[in-house]
């Protein structure tokens, strides 16, 4: 063992076991799905040597279908719009809102507001999106790694330097680099152990959700539109026509509502379905087929985006509720910035946080537009129709918003939002790590999967 390796094994019990091979590269990048991907697009394009890490075997299932229009110039940068064009994806043109009463709002028709071809957007089966970005990740140059666990980040000082992962053979890897992107989604590995994660209790939601075959379809231009339907006071639908004849759907709303008689997942969301006009209409001629999925623990944040050596991305840093399908937007577009940030800081020959701050402020500024809009849809005194109704010049506004379009000024559109609901304070936490502060732990024990 080498005096490296020595020093390194006084940190962790897991260095005792033997290591097959270092290897050395400009950037880790850890998770391979959309923010990971697009961070080593990005910087593999730029001539850096990125290696990817990803703990599963590609494709693989994944929630999160409903694309917004403003993640096109990101898929654009990356090479990949004729992949997308050229794919069996749902072309999605507009999102609606439904009342229990079933009774559909006017469409916000994104082409209204955007005269661009990004207007019309996808909706994507995740296996074969996700796939897509990866394997373009490869072609500009990425090594990319699947079935290979990261367990720990390796910190023999202030800064991280690497990582340490398990491969599906068993043998234990190390990996080097000035700079380790975290894109691990909502497993968030670095945010975990380090106890950085701050919920936002006012969004604490869960999900349950499953598929169906046959169900009713909008004509024409509808046909692929997002439909969120409402359940006053407790929750809403999201309706996502997908590839094939199937439709995603699913509920959200607080735990203790949905699991306020029983536990069965089938029972509790045929229970909703009954809720709404429009939904229980659209699901009559349909089949369900698969399992009931759920999840928890929708929002969050990190309380730094950035450590010494360590940047955050996507759904690692955090996540907001999805009733606006942000998810895959905030992953692309985090995923392009944080790799021109990384590029930036090695060209500079400084990895430390302070690098990363206008990161954090970018990429936090964009969470908070879509924050306010999902508190105020939440809001029971807030209804889109009377909003335009009573602001229509913010109409554009609100569909600028809904695109995510989410690097200009919306002060005048929550101003107006304002008058109906109460807008929160934009969250405190998110940026880079200062000077002082708590940094990434030292690995102690027995190492943890991510």
């Amino acid at each position: 063992m080498t005096p490296r390796q020595h020093n390194i094994c006084n940190h962790c019990s897991e260095l005792r076991v033997p290591i097959r091979n270092m290897q050395t590269h400009d950037v880790i990048v850890i998770g391979g799905g959309p923010a990971g991907s697009t961070a080593a697009a990005v910087l593999a394009a730029k001539g850096r040597r990125v290696v990817v890490l990803e703990k599963e075997k590609f494709p693989r299932y994944h929630i999160g279908e409903s694309l917004l229009p403003y993640g096109y110039f990101t898929l654009e940068r990356i090479g990949v719009l004729d992949r997308m064009k050229a794919s069996r994806f749902v072309r999605k043109h507009s999102v609606q809102f439904v009342g229990m009463s079933g009774r559909a709002s006017v469409p916000f028709y994104f082409s209204q507001q955007l005269a661009h071809e990004a207007s019309a957007t996808w909706q994507v089966l995740r296996s074969e999106f996700d796939q897509l970005l990866l394997d373009n990740a490869r072609e500009k140059g990425a090594e990319v790694i699947e079935e290979i666990t990261v367990r720990e980040l390796i910190r023999p000082g202030n800064a991280v330097t690497g990582v340490r992962a398990i491969g599906k053979d068993g043998d234990t890897r190390e990996f080097h680099a000035p700079v380790t992107i975290d894109a691990t989604g909502r497993e968030a590995f670095a945010v975990t152990r380090n106890g950085w994660k701050v919920r936002d209790k006012a969004l604490n939601k869960i999900a349950i959700w499953t598929y169906y075959k046959g169900a009713l379809r909008d004509p024409g231009i509808d046909e692929g539109a997002t439909t969120i339907a409402y359940l006053p006071g407790k929750g809403w639908f999201w309706y996502i026509p997908l590839a094939n004849d199937t439709m995603s759907v699913g509920i959200v709303a607080e735990k203790e509502y949905l699991y306020q008689d029983t536990r069965d997942l089938a029972a509790i969301f045929h229970r909703e379905v009954e809720k709404n006009a429009w939904i229980s209409k659209h699901l009559a001629p349909g089949r369900q087929f698969g399992p009931y999925h759920v999840t928890g623990e929708y929002s969050y944040r990190s309380r730094h985006c950035a450590a010494d050596g360590l940047v955050l991305a996507g759904d690692a840093f955090g996540f907001l509720d999805p009733v606006f399908s942000s998810g895959v937007m905030l992953a692309l577009r985090s995923g392009e910035l944080a790799g021109d940030a990384v590029d930036a800081a090695l060209t500079a020959g400084d990895v430390s946080a302070s690098r990363f701050v206008e990161y954090g402020a970018q990429f936090c500024e964009a969470i908070e537009a879509m924050r306010k809009l999902v508190y105020a849809f939440y809001n029971e005194a807030f209804s889109f129709r009377q909003f335009i109704t009573e602001f229509p010049a913010l109409k554009g506004d609100l569909t600028d918003c809904l695109m995510g379009n989410l690097s200009r000024d919306f002060r005048p559109l929550f101003d107006g939002v304002a008058k109906f609901a109460a807008v929160p304070e934009p969250l405190a936490h998110g940026g880079a790590l200062q000077a002082g502060e708590t940094g990434p732990h030292r690995p102690s024990g027995t190492a943890v999967k991510k």
